[in-house]
Parts: structure tokens; C-alpha cells; sequence
């Protein structure tokens, strides 16, 4: 019994690559979450965070997918089950379009795991959502994102500020890399 309360859900597909799985994210994964926003990794996000920031970006994430029919999703990594980081496509009120964006946890870095998981979760927009070709929005000193985003074949578009922050507009071709 719902006691007049409607229960929103978001159905979040599941995408498998040869190493990853790509998933909603859930309750289980906010040690994760926390790790990442506690460390300088999270820097290029708003962080170092918070534990309730944390918990507010995994509600977020979760939310995204209510509202806008899309979202991020949890990178597992298929070998050990660990989460590896998110990935997946934002586009927040302040946003100037959806945004494929990535973050890697500690202990997952060159690997190829966030150029995998980046690439199937633009296909995805592409192919499925009609999204794109989408951005991606990368802090100038933020070097590894940076040399991600040309290795999906993204090319600088122009310059923003997002929040008080300079950022560099990379523009995404359709399709795969």
C-alpha cells in the first residue's frame, strides 16, 4: 500500500563490455563513492567531499535517471566485482548540454577501463537515446581526462565557465572512436 505516495523508478539498462559491466548505481557502492570523494581524485569535481556530499551525488545519480531518462553508471569490473568508477551521460539545470563524463576510483587507472566504459556509454546516447554528438566538460589541468577525451576522438570546441570553473568543451563525434 502506497498510501497515496507514487513510487518513481528509473529503469537503468545494463551494459556489458568485455570487462565491464556498466549498472545502476545502488546503496552498496557508496563506500565507493565516499572513497573517491574524500581523496584529491575527486578535485575535478567539487570534491574533496564530504560523507553526506557523497551520499547526496549517489541520490543524484540515482535521480538523474528519474528525471532525464539517463544518467551515470557504476563501472564493475567483471573479473573481481569491484567498482571501478562511473560513467555516463549528465546534464544537470546548469549544464549547456548532456555531457558524457567519467571517473575512475583508485587502483583502476591505465587499464583502458574508463576509455571502455566512456566509449559503450556514448554509443548508448548515440545509438539508443539519439543523444549527440555529446560534451564533455574537463577542467584545463585535468590532463588524463583531457587525453581521454581525445583518444575517444573528442576535439576542443571552446572554452566555459561551469560554476566559477574554467572549463574546456570537448566535442564528441558520433558513434565510436
Amino acid at each position: 500500500m502506497t498510501h497515496g505516495i507514487e513510487t518513481l523508478r528509473a529503469d537503468v539498462p545494463v551494459i556489458e563490455t568485455d570487462r565491464l559491466i556498466l549498472r545502476a548505481p545502488r546503496f552498496e557502492d557508496l563506500e565507493a563513492i565516499t572513497a573517491f570523494g574524500l581523496s584529491d581524485r575527486s578535485r575535478h569535481v567539487g570534491g574533496p567531499m564530504t560523507d553526506w556530499q557523497s551520499w547526496h551525488s549517489l541520490i543524484g545519480m540515482i535521480g538523474h535517471w528519474v528525471i532525464r531518462g539517463f544518467g551515470w553508471w557504476m563501472i564493475e569490473d567483471k573479473a573481481t566485482g569491484q567498482t571501478a568508477g562511473r560513467t555516463g551521460i549528465g546534464h544537470h539545470i546548469d549544464w549547456p548540454e548532456p555531457e558524457l563524463g567519467w571517473h575512475l576510483y583508485e587502483g583502476f587507472e591505465g587499464r583502458g577501463i574508463a576509455y571502455e566504459a566512456a566509449l559503450a556509454a556514448r554509443e548508448y546516447a548515440d545509438g539508443t537515446l539519439g543523444l549527440g554528438p555529446l560534451i564533455s566538460l574537463i577542467a584545463p589541468d585535468n590532463l588524463r581526462s583531457r587525453r581521454l577525451a581525445e583518444r575517444l576522438g573528442a576535439s576542443v570546441e571552446s572554452e566555459t565557465v561551469i560554476r566559477g570553473a574554467t572549463c574546456i568543451v570537448y566535442r564528441h563525434p558520433m558513434g565510436t572512436a
